[in-house]
């Protein structure tokens, strides 16, 4: 009887499990191998993949792979965060013409505005460095259109909820988003670890970074608490639908 061949390698960049039959990771988009080897008619019966669903792994692995290295999208809405809050500290720009202070009035473009400016440079270093590092991660392996539309959903449904649910809301800085892009990101490492695999992110750093931002309402009296855990909350399910493609 043949032995069964090993039909996995270690990903060199990002340290996840992937077929060696793929040329470039399908996580992080790193390239494997100038050639994936070609399968033997006796592996079929050995337990290696079938020929049909091996093209379909690779050609979803291309897809996945295809992205820019550098998440543009991430590193410029990252930026936005910080010119918003090197701004409004100074007093260039002032939190009641740009935040989300007492009620809209109809000035919806709050929802979006509020989350690119900080008045504590703590709190808008810890959003920004949220946003760069979990909307990367999330723009290496969905792409950028995903990155960009989860930081939007989040971020103005955060502000959002605040607007709604608070009686004299102040809100300002981009906690809602970065939280709700932690969330959308999380959920793939943890259903790693459940079905017992090596997660590809630190699920303890993750959640330490949640805490910071999540605490950060008592350091900023602009971080509103209701935006950053309705901003967790919308990243979360948007992860549970990223996780099922």
């Amino acid at each position: 009887m043949p032995e069964a061949t090993d039909l996995f390698v270690v990903c060199r960049s990002c340290g996840a499990e992937v077929s060696k039959y793929v040329t470039e990771c399908p996580y992080c988009g790193a390239r494997m191998q100038q050639r994936a080897p070609k399968i033997a008619r006796g592996q079929i019966a050995a337990g290696g993949p079938k020929p049909g669903r091996q093209r379909k792994r690779r050609q979803r692995s291309q897809r996945g792979g295809s992205w820019p290295s550098q998440p543009v999208v991430s590193i410029t809405l990252a930026a936005a965060c910080a010119v918003g809050a090197v701004l409004i500290v100074p007093g260039v720009v002032l939190a009641s013409e740009v935040g989300v202070v007492g009620q809209l009035d109809g000035q919806w473009w709050r929802l979006i505005t509020a989350s690119f400016f900080a008045d504590n440079l703590w709190y808008a270093a810890a959003s920004v460095v949220g946003i760069a590092l979990f909307g990367g991660l999330i723009e290496r392996r969905h792409g950028p259109f995903v990155a960009g539309a989860c930081f939007a959903i989040c971020a103005v449904g955060g502000m959002a909820a605040a607007a709604g649910l608070e009686s004299i809301p102040l809100a300002l800085g981009a906690n809602a988003a970065a939280l709700g892009l932690i969330g959308a990101w999380v959920i793939t490492p943890v259903l790693e670890t459940r079905r017992g695999e090596q997660p590809s992110v630190d699920l303890i750093g993750t959640a330490i970074c949640a805490a910071v931002l999540l605490l950060m309402p008592l350091a900023a009296v602009e971080a509103s608490s209701t935006a950053g855990a309705a901003g967790l909350i919308l990243g979360l399910l948007a992860g549970s639908i990223l996780a099922r493609r």
